[in-house]
């Protein structure tokens, strides 16, 4: 499993607090880039910007990642551009919530 699909599964185990669907299957996370030294930078949104986890969220995502060995930093920006809309969910993510 490389470094990316195991940053991938922590982030899938993240659950937005007020839909029951992942943040990664939400569309939330943008971006996710590793660098040669295992530094990991993601950007991610959130469902709006007065979102009630706005602050709690972009932390776990941080704190999660960095439980992962082989990682050594955690950049995160959380980004507003584009706008995060439903289109944006996964096909599994929509079928959850009936869309």
């Amino acid at each position: 499993m490389s470094l990316k699909e195991k940053i991938i599964t922590e982030i899938k185990k993240i659950y937005d607090p007020e839909i029951p669907v992942n943040i990664y299957e939400l569309g939330l996370i943008y971006d996710i880039k590793i660098d040669k030294d295992n530094n990991v930078k993601v950007n991610m949104t959130l469902t709006t910007p007065n979102c009630p986890a706005a602050e709690s969220l972009p932390k776990e995502v941080k704190d999660s990642i960095m439980e992962i060995k082989e990682v050594k930093k955690v950049d995160l920006d959380l980004v507003w551009e584009p706008p995060w809309d439903k289109n944006m969910m996964s096909e599994a993510a929509k079928l959850e919530l009936n869309l």
